[in-house]
Formats: C-alpha cells, structure tokens, sequence
C-alpha cells in the first residue's frame, strides 16, 4: 500500500492539472460584511471563496482606506482558511494601481486571487497583470498569485480567448448585468433574470463562449449573480442551469442564503462519485493500468475524469468513503 502512486503523481506528469476550486465566490464589501462572510467561511469548512471588493464595495473618496481596511482583514486570525481574494478597479479608474500597491505588499501571501474588473482589450488585462507580477516580485513574494478575469463587455468577448492565455488567469467571470447594459437596450432588462438570462440568443452566445474558451485554457468559468436575495430555490435552479446546460463550474453569490443554494446545484451527484471511487480505487491498485469495472474498460483518459470528479466532490463537502480519504486526501 505505501508504493501506490497519487493520481496527482500518475496521471498528469507533464500536463498542467486543472484547477480544482470551490465551486460558489461571495462577494463582499464592507468591512462589516466581509466578516460575517468570514465566520461563515470558517462554520461551513470553506465551501467558497470569498470576493473581498475594492470596486463597487469602497467608497468614493475613501479608496485607500477601504484597501488598507482589507489588507489588515486578510491578516487577521479571522482569514483562518486564506480562501478570500480581492476584486481592484478596472483599467480606466485611476485607483487601480493604488489597489495592487497597498494590497500586494500588505498581503500577497494570504490573497487567494486577484480580480479584474471591465476589461475592453486584452492589452489591458496584460498590462495589469504585468503589474501585478511585478509589485509582486519587488514585494519578495514568490507565489504567483491567481488571476480572474471578468467578461462583461464587447471588447473582452472578441478577445476572450487572447486573455484565457495569459499568464496567472485561473478564472474567466461572465459578468451578465454590465454586458447587458453595454448593449444599449437590444437586451431588455427582464434578461438580467431567469429565464431569460438562458434564453436570449446573444447571452446563450456569449455564456457559451466563456465556457468554451475557459475549458480550452484549462481554466474555470464562473458564472454571474441572481439578483433574487430572497428565493434560495431560484438560486439553485440558476446554478443548476448555468453547470449543466452551459458547463459553468463556479458562480457568484451576493447573499449570505445563495451560497449553500449554489453550492448544493453545482456538488457531483453522489452514485457517481461513488462510482468514481471505486474506478479509482482499482485503478490506484492495478498502478493505473486498464481495468475493468461493470463491465467496462478503463484506463488513464476516465481516470483523469474520474479524479477531477472525486476532487469536486471532496471540495463542495461530500462525503468521501474513508479508504479514498485516506488513500488520497491524507
């Protein structure tokens, strides 16, 4: 038992793993919110990251301060998990790099990602991600630091795939409110909601590509918020939507009752990670050779499948069998 190979070890030598990432982001911007999602974080085991939110969360006038207030927050004893990461301002706003200089240094070891927000060319996410880098390096820090990308204008859809490419993204946002608005009233506002979110042909395009071009990248599409606070069940319904009709891994939360909501749509269905663990299992012991299960062949292409399916589950709090958790999680 002590020679058998980690999938980590045996089925990716030579290729970049996917990234196995909780599967709800919760946004936050106040100091007071950002704690009470804190606690939350911490209660539930990290089953999300949270968006600690430099953008629409600071106040006019008070950028710096509402930086400053986030960096002592990521190092508190309250950030226990370090699953929190930062939304900066976009290109065009003049704080944006005054958000990377106080929060970089202040806490990019502590900061699980970066968030940028309406890019119109993918110039500009490279120059801010250059930055980034670069305040980064100088801050002593080693790590690279994740990058998500918020596609919510023109510009960034045509150029979709030249940013998926670029160094650090992990994550490609569709940012449904701001892209419906830049489409002057061709989309009527009813689409900000379901059904017609799914519905409307330029947004079923436009969901599709993210999640096209993301998975091609080897990164996660995230998918946007519903505005509905106050229905948990519509929630669910538009995670469940938005992972098995347009392959979205991940999406936004806004209120403290939408997390368990997104987090219960979008979690493997339990036979099959059921399922999967066995295949593994057998697989792990036949040193990841082909076997046979139920009747069928499989080898390391399932494999791969099957592993990223166990991860996901481990990740939105299922229950694993004990010689799994032990075999590959201990």
């Amino acid at each position: 038992m002590a020679n058998l190979k980690h999938p980590k070890e045996a089925l990716f030598a030579g290729e970049k793993p996917f990234p196995i990432i909780p599967v709800c982001e919760h946004f936050a911007g106040s100091e007071k919110l950002i704690t009470k999602a804190l606690e939350m974080q911490n209660k539930m085991g990290g089953l999300f990251d949270i968006t600690m939110d430099c953008e629409d969360g600071a106040q006019t006038g008070k950028e710096k301060e509402h930086a400053e207030m986030i960096v002592r927050i990521q190092n508190s004893e309250l950030n226990k998990l370090k699953m929190s990461g930062v939304r900066i301002h976009d290109y065009t706003n003049p704080y944006w790099k005054q958000d990377v200089d106080i929060v970089i240094p202040g806490a990019g070891n502590k900061i699980a990602y970066i968030t940028i927000p309406k890019p119109t060319k993918a110039s500009h996410v490279s120059e801010m991600i250059s930055y980034i880098q670069d305040v980064a390096k100088k801050s002593g820090i080693q790590r690279e630091i994740p990058i998500h990308v918020l596609i919510e204008t023109h510009g960034a859809l045509r150029e979709v795939d030249e940013i998926a490419g670029l160094p650090w993204v992990q994550v490609l946002d569709f940012g449904l409110m701001d892209f419906i608005s830049g489409h002057h009233g061709a989309i009527p506002d009813d689409c900000m909601r379901s059904p017609g979110q799914f519905e409307h042909a330029v947004l079923r395009r436009a969901k599709a590509e993210v999640v096209a071009v993301a998975l091609a990248h080897g990164i996660v599409p995230a998918h946007n918020v519903t505005l509905d606070l106050k229905n948990p069940y519509q929630t669910y319904q538009d995670a469940h939507r938005a992972k098995y009709e347009f392959g979205f891994l991940r999406m936004w939360s806004i209120y403290p009752t939408q997390i368990q909501a997104i987090v219960d749509a979008m979690k493997p269905d339990y036979s099959k990670v059921q399922e999967a663990c066995e295949i593994l299992l057998k697989a792990q012991e036949a040193d990841w050779g082909p076997i046979q299960h139920a009747g069928e062949l499989h080898d390391r292409a399932t494999y791969r499948y099957f592993w990223e399916l166990v991860q996901e589950a481990k990740i939105t709090g299922e229950k694993l069998p004990e010689e799994v958790e032990k075999r590959f999680f201990s």
